[in-house]
């Protein structure tokens, strides 16, 4: 699928965005315990979606060999300007064009993107392309379970929580069973989560980790 440069995000600033603040940690805690085992090697991670470069400029400043990818101009140029040390691709995540990604990185990530996507199974099928055997991908997306809906409907919540009105907006909404379905679907294993903000099942955001293919 195309998309317009008429209706990609527009970023203005090299900022952290909003969720940075309850999802670098745990992101980063994945990122070393994936480090930890293999000590002996850089590991090389794929941002896709990766909007103005701020959270690859994290993730590169922990030791990682970072690329990232997305389909804004605005938000490439921020990047490219701002992080130097990291490496900016303009690219639409349903057309990665590069060969040298194949089979290249130790680690996709999909930062609070999965959401926005009409086609969510393509990041998986991108990142499949893209990770070495026994490589992970890990995607965070806003938390859905019968518990959170439950009281969004409640507190009259619900129309503000899943709101139409504002653009870039979220487009899908995953809970724990239908991610985990999604990834294994395209064929990926050892699905684990943890989960970010806010009290337990009312958690804003999870982070899911899974394989594809064998590990070295």
């Amino acid at each position: 699928m195309k998309t317009t440069s008429n209706y990609t995000y527009f970023y203005t600033n090299n900022r952290p965005r909003y969720h940075h603040a309850y999802l670098v940690s745990p992101l980063l805690k994945m990122l070393v315990a994936l480090q930890d085992a293999s000590p002996h090697k850089q590991l090389k991670v794929l941002d896709l979606g990766c909007g103005n470069g701020s959270l690859t400029h994290v993730i590169a400043q922990q030791g990682c060999e970072v690329i990232g990818v997305d389909n804004s101009a605005a938000g490439i140029a921020i990047a490219r300007q701002s992080f130097p040390e990291c490496e900016f691709i303009q690219a639409d995540i349903y057309e990665l064009p590069d060969p040298d990604m194949v089979e290249a990185f130790d680690v996709v990530l999909a930062i609070e993107v999965i959401e926005h996507l009409l086609y969510p199974k393509e990041i998986a099928r991108a990142a499949r392309k893209c990770l070495k055997p026994g490589g992970r991908l890990i995607i965070s997306t806003p938390y859905h379970g019968y518990l959170k809906n439950l009281v969004l409907a409640v507190s009259g919540r619900l129309d503000k929580h899943f709101t139409v009105l504002w653009d870039n907006g979220h487009i899908k909404f995953f809970s724990v069973a239908t991610l985990t379905t999604l990834l294994q679907k395209e064929g990926y294993t050892d699905i684990k989560f943890r989960f970010a903000g806010r009290l337990p099942y009312l958690w804003k955001s999870m982070l899911c980790s899974s394989m594809f293919g064998e590990k070295d």
